[in-house]
């Protein structure tokens, strides 16, 4: 009982890290967010995304000081490819929403994307965005490495990222109705070019 009573402040450290990572729009929230308002596969999604975010947490608490003295030029790479996902990213965010904004809008009726595609696209938003990288194992790994229980302060950080991505992917039905008109998209997809250009230039000029 007195061990898990002193590793509450490493799990309290952790989970509050894990959420304010992860409460930015990222290229993650935006996806899990799509799917919920179109309820297309939310529960396989928001799984594959927390179970996703829980290994690279894992890799980073147990792993970061022997991957970083093996591979020293993994650090600028994620930072600068980073950055170039985050830009890339937003300007296909900003295409989307000045090129035909009345395509965003979920067709009443029509088929739903197969749960292989959502599953894959959600993989490849994750494992391939080196910024999440960055958050999960390099930033969540260091700073676990100051805390007195490293591996509550890493369960903190996978518990903000299961109830994150529940909360969002099954919360959003409740924004339906507002996500009906086509410029509701449209201002979703700006704000997320907003951030991701924010965050690409930020990652790229170290400011």
């Amino acid at each position: 009982m007195s061990a898990l009573t002193s590793a509450g402040p490493s799990f309290l450290a952790g989970l509050l890290l894990g959420l304010s990572l992860i409460l930015a729009i990222g290229a993650q929230n935006a996806f899990v967010l799509r799917q919920g308002l179109r309820g297309e596969h939310v529960f396989a999604v928001c799984l594959v995304c927390a179970l996703s975010d829980a290994l690279l947490i894992a890799v980073g608490v147990t792993s970061l000081a022997t991957v970083s003295a093996a591979l020293p030029w993994m650090a600028p790479a994620l930072r600068w490819g980073g950055a170039a996902f985050l830009l890339a990213y937003a300007a296909r965010s900003l295409l989307a929403a000045f090129g035909a904004p009345e395509r965003l809008v979920p067709e009443a009726g029509a088929a739903a994307r197969p749960l292989r595609a959502a599953v894959g696209t959600a993989l490849v938003l994750t494992f391939a965005n080196p910024h999440v990288y960055l958050d999960t194992v390099v930033l969540i790994g260091t700073v676990s490495t100051r805390q007195d229980h490293p591996a509550a302060f890493g369960a903190g950080a996978v518990l903000a990222s299961f109830l994150f991505f529940f909360a969002l992917g099954f919360g959003a039905r409740w924004l339906r109705p507002i996500f009906a008109r086509a410029r509701a998209w449209q201002i979703l997809e700006i704000a997320i070019a907003a951030v991701m250009a924010a965050l690409g230039l930020r990652l790229a000029f170290g400011g």
